[in-house]
């Protein structure tokens, strides 16, 4: 047994579950993690975290405000490549090394020097970004539930039945997470074609049913801004800000690297999965989004956010109050699927970062339940962060946002490091699945808009700035990005060494 850094990629030499093993070993780990998922399953898992009917339904008032409708549909679309460009880059890196622990494991078998440094960075950022999205999830999957019923019972919505509502949500996806992969597959199978079909039905309902719709012109050139700023080109300005509708949506795909341990034909499937989650999000997200707005009859600032979800009352007023309701359950069982599936990424990211003694307690969350094949601790430990994290919600909603924020540029900053690395490593051996002479235009491509986002949303949302109104984005990032320091200046850099070979390479 030994803990070494990683060796460079060994390409499988067929597609059998022997080959799988056998290059997990030759990374270094053991196969303790059951390997039931297809490669439809595993596209299924980090489809359903990106969950069309999820973000872009919740965050959809975000863009309506600002920028309005050129934000949402060729904001929409822009975001998406550039999105693309990021997935085509990580998947070359996942064919390569199809780990669970992912992003922090790739940065440590590409990174030249301090790749113990590196290993711990990623992975905190990872870890915490997964941990902020699976929170803000179901705390939307809530929102849009606590919706659904004050239209149906007339129920009123408040932050303590609201918060109740995401226990109940929370504690099922850590339950059904709990009982086995199989099941877990079974879910992320239905998942995917519930969000296509019910994507499907949404917009065939509000292509025939309104009375009238939107100009196409309005629908795909219209610009709103009511952030508050008035300076010369604050409208250029609310429509960047609202692509963060869309980057918000775009988030969660590096999950079919986190369940490439139970991936069979990892090498390829797992690189596809995290590539084609994308490609369908964004073809299939801008028939939603456009059929959405295309319908809209009147968009009332105050109307539209009385039920704490615009689209909603966006349903009701085109379709009707039958089938508006019916359209908003389809989002409501998407919307649960969806945390499903990220608490499944985020407790196999957790498991591995375990398994390689980063995380406080590391003994305790890398056990694997012999009976269902399944990290159950790991399970329970992100259902329990993310419960932390939604805490201040019953206090203060803008500080729940604060803490939440991270779950983009977070894990973006995850998502990136292993590009910049791999761009920069002459001695990097592609995967079956790789880019060839494209790597190091996309890759390039990727790191640059990942750092411009990391501007942007960083940038003042609303004026005049309050304290309510503040974005905190830049706070959160800070916190964990100096937490993560000196931990590692005070502590872990005398103990932690990277990833570890836990069995000898064969």
């Amino acid at each position: 047994m030994s803990a070494t850094t990683p060796k460079p990629a060994v390409t499988p030499a067929d597609d059998s579950d022997d080959s799988d093993e056998s290059l997990l070993a030759r990374l270094g780990y053991q196969q303790e993690l059951r390997r039931r998922l297809s490669t439809f399953s595993n596209f299924a898992v980090s489809f359903s975290i990106i969950s069309i009917l999820a973000g872009a339904i919740t965050s959809y008032g975000i863009a309506m405000n600002a920028g309005g409708p050129l934000s949402i549909t060729i904001g929409w679309l822009f975001v998406g490549g550039m999105v693309t460009l990021v997935a085509l880059a990580m998947a070359e890196i996942c064919s390569a090394y199809p780990t669970a622990g992912a992003l922090y494991w790739w940065t440590s078998a590409l990174a030249r020097r301090n790749r113990a440094a590196w290993a711990w960075f990623v992975g905190w950022f990872n870890f915490l970004g997964e941990v902020a999205v699976t929170a803000a999830i179901d705390f939307g999957a809530a929102t849009t539930t606590m919706a659904f019923v004050s239209m149906t019972a007339g129920v009123e919505v408040n932050k303590w039945n609201l918060f109740g509502t995401f226990l109940v949500i929370i504690i099922a996806h850590g339950l059904l997470n709990t009982f086995g992969v199989n099941l877990v597959k079974v879910l992320s199978d239905v998942s995917a074609w519930w969000h296509l079909v019910g994507v499907a039905v949404i917009v065939v309902v509000l292509a025939v049913v309104p009375d009238h719709h939107k100009p196409l012109s309005q629908v795909f050139f219209e610009v709103k801004n009511t952030t508050g700023f008035g300076f010369g080109g604050a409208t250029a300005y609310a429509v960047l800000i609202g692509l963060l509708m869309a980057q918000y949506t775009y988030t969660g795909y590096d999950a079919s690297a986190h369940v490439a341990e139970e991936t069979h034909n990892a090498a390829r499937s797992a690189p596809r999965g995290i590539v084609m989650s994308v490609v369908v999000s964004v073809i299939a997200g801008f028939f939603l989004l456009f059929a959405i707005t295309w319908s809209i009859q009147s968009y009332d600032k105050e109307a539209a956010t009385a039920l704490g979800l615009p689209p909603a009352q966006i349903f009701i007023d085109a379709a009707g109050s039958g089938l508006g309701k019916l359209l908003l359950f389809i989002c409501v069982v998407a919307q649960f699927f969806c945390g499903m599936a990220s608490v499944t990424a985020n407790s196999r990211m957790s498991y591995a970062f375990a398994r390689d003694g980063a995380l406080p307690g590391s003994r305790l969350w890398k056990k694997v339940n012999p009976r269902t094949g399944t990290p159950t601790n790991s399970i329970w430990l992100c259902v329990t962060c993310s419960t932390i994290l939604v805490l201040p919600s019953l206090v203060n909603t803008t500080a729940y946002l604060a803490v939440t924020s991270i779950a983009v540029i977070g894990l973006y900053i995850a998502y990136v490091a292993p590009v910049y690395l791999r761009l920069r490593n002459p001695d990097f051996r592609p995967g079956p699945w790789n880019l060839g002479r494209w790597s190091g235009l996309v890759g390039g491509t990727a790191i640059v808009w990942v750092v411009l986002i990391c501007i942007l949303f960083v940038l003042p949302t609303a004026s005049p700035i309050t304290l309510s109104n503040f974005n905190y984005t830049i706070v959160a990032v800070g916190v964990v990005a100096l937490g993560a320091w000196l931990w590692w200046i005070l502590s872990a850099r005398k103990w932690f060494t990277g990833p570890r070979h836990v069995v000898d390479e064969p």
